[in-house]
């Protein structure tokens, strides 16, 4: 897929698009106002003016090829100022709004200082917040765009920037390590858009959009850039308004005629807890052609049930589509075939643990589901030790190489060499490694893991991912709310696993009682032997603002003692290696 400079410029696309259609809606932003869907459309021309005000606006203070840093709730701001910092050359940092939580302000002020930011954007509302938040960290100006004086849009001219220079930053979601600015490219962002679109089989004019947060590789490239690139339509709602009443998401789909809308796994689960049969009345998602689950380890149930429970609303199983990506792709990295549900495969557990390698079995208790082709993507799985390329069916460390790959990440060449940089053993060059643990078979490729997190517990690999699951499933969702599995050295290795439970009104006994339970179930469902549990109270595992289990930060908290459990029933080994009181412990 090679792109003329001006193919290879989003702006210029853009652009086109805005003067071939200008009355077209390339934005609709839709509140919930007394129960009800409120829409804000903007139409190609009006954010074209406006993307040319804002970088009129900032080329008074910025010089091209900065950083600044976006720090908005959801809204058509984040849009405008987005593509207002593409059109000066500016490179835009986008990152969620710190809430109530320290570390997500300690992630926020982390950006600003590796981004080396000259200015942190926002609007009115929040200004002020940030502003005091903020204080303690690398001094930054807090701007309010939506304050911002008027400027003349035919001011703007557009700026010598090259299409294999940075067009912004995006940085990772910080669920293994700390987080890094993967800098991608113009070219990187136009490539990638295009395969992306091949990939859902969607045409330029589509009508794409959900709940996302815009902040988020998967809400900005795939739910806002895919569409506004050539002429599509972009349709999004607040990310609460979803999770306050996850119909929205489907009412926005069936209003607007939403063809493309994304989201990670646990949100299917909520459509499918929370979504009641008086909802479905008069619902239509006959026009939903890609329902695209990614970001998050997919549960093959979950597509199954979702494809039977809204049938009746005209959903067909064919819209399923199974995806994987990544920031340091720009997003898109591999999808499944769409108009025919992902593929399925019944693995044999015992020879994918032990053996680490794909077969199918009749007696399986593990179902993968592919996530289908690469996005233009050369894809090799390789032994991460070694370096040596694995034959098709052998679990190994998935490498990526194509022009979705990123520059690297910013001011970090070190990181940048190691990841970017690959060799495999047979001096083959120029991949991506990605950290993430996976297999081909007959050419569809299954994520099986993170490398990083993958455990080792009496000889066998065990995900964590597998192990969250089981505990919810063991004794349902409605007890155990959240989990989050990792393993401790104890001298060996230990499966510790933190289940977040509704605790207010329980009694020391009903705990101890809860614990034994939940560690039966478990000890037996997994057949790992004695395990150790911890019971914590709701909001106690950390996530990143996507919505990632951060496993690394939770096991940090439990070795040094930092977590605020109700209640741990531990073996005597985890206990005494880290400190807690022997009395409490189990055999």
């Amino acid at each position: 897929m090679r792109l003329t400079v001006v193919e290879n410029d989003f702006v210029a696309r853009f652009r086109a698009a805005a003067a071939a259609r200008p009355d077209r809606p390339a934005l609709i932003y839709s509140t919930v106002e007394a129960g009800r869907l409120s829409d804000q459309t903007i139409r190609y021309d009006d954010l074209d003016r406006s993307a040319r005000e804002v970088a009129v606006w900032l080329a008074d203070r910025v010089p091209a090829g900065e950083r600044v840093v976006l720090c908005y709730p959801s809204g058509p701001e984040f849009v405008r100022v987005f593509l207002g910092c593409l059109y000066a050359g500016v490179l835009p940092v986008p990152t969620a709004l710190p809430g109530g939580y320290r570390h997500h302000l300690a992630r926020t002020e982390g950006i600003v200082a590796d981004a080396d930011a000259t200015l942190l954007l926002t609007d009115r509302a929040n200004a002020g917040d940030l502003t005091r938040q903020l204080a303690g960290g690398r001094p930054v100006p807090v701007v309010a765009t939506d304050e911002r004086p008027a400027t003349d849009a035919d001011r703007w001219t557009p700026p010598p920037v090259p299409p294999d220079g940075p067009a912004f930053l995006q940085y990772t979601s910080g669920s293994t390590s700390d987080p890094k600015g993967v800098m991608v490219s113009r070219a990187n962002l136009v490539h990638n858009l295009l395969a992306g679109r091949e990939l859902l089989r969607v045409g330029a004019d589509a009508v794409v959009g959900g709940w996302l947060p815009t902040h988020h590789d998967m809400g900005l490239i795939a739910m806002t850039l895919l569409p506004l690139m050539d002429g599509g339509t972009a349709v999004h709602t607040a990310p609460m308004n979803f999770l306050r009443r996850p119909v929205t998401w489907l009412e926005l789909i069936d209003r607007h005629g939403i063809a493309v809308s994304a989201a990670p796994n646990f949100a299917y689960e909520l459509c499918l807890k929370r979504i009641s049969e008086s909802q479905l009345d008069g619902l239509d998602l006959s026009r939903w052609i890609r329902a695209c689950n990614g970001a998050e380890p997919i549960d093959a149930r979950t597509l199954d049930r979702f494809a039977d429970r809204f049938a009746s609303c005209g959903f067909d199983r064919s819209a399923l589509v199974a995806g994987y990506g990544m920031a340091e792709t720009t997003l898109f990295a591999a999808g499944s075939v769409p108009g025919r549900p992902p593929v399925v495969t019944a693995a044999d557990t015992r020879t994918l643990e032990a053996d680490g390698r794909l077969e199918e079995s009749d007696a399986a208790t593990t179902a993968l589901v592919g996530c289908g082709r690469a996005a233009d993507l050369t894809v090799r799985i390789v032994d991460p030790a070694t370096r040596a390329v694995l034959p098709d069916g052998s679990i190994g460390e998935i490498w990526l190489r194509g022009p979705s790959v990123a520059l690297g990440y910013w001011g970090r060449p070190g990181p940048t060499a190691a990841t970017f940089r690959a060799s495999t053993a047979d001096g083959d060059e120029g991949f991506l490694r990605t950290g993430d643990l996976g297999v081909l078979r007959h050419g569809e490729l299954y994520v099986t893991g993170r490398l990083k997190e993958m455990m080792i517990i009496n000889g066998r690999n065990v995900y964590p991912q597998d192990v969250e699951r089981e505990a919810q499933a063991v004794l349902g969702a409605d007890v155990v709310r959240a989990a989050c599995a990792f393993s401790v050295p104890a001298p060996t290795e230990r499966l510790v696993v933190i289940a977040e439970v509704r605790t207010r009104g329980m009694t020391a006994e009903a705990l101890t009682g809860l614990a034994r339970d939940v560690r039966a179930a478990l000890t037996t469902s997994l057949n790992l032997g004695g395990l150790d549990l911890v019971i914590a109270r709701p909001g106690q595992i950390r996530k990143t603002t996507s919505g990632k289990t951060q496993r690394a930060a939770m096991r940090q908290l439990f070795m040094a003692g930092e977590l605020d459990a109700a209640h741990e029933a531990l073996t005597e080994a985890t206990a005494s290696r880290y400190r807690r009181p022997v009395a409490g412990a189990v055999r």
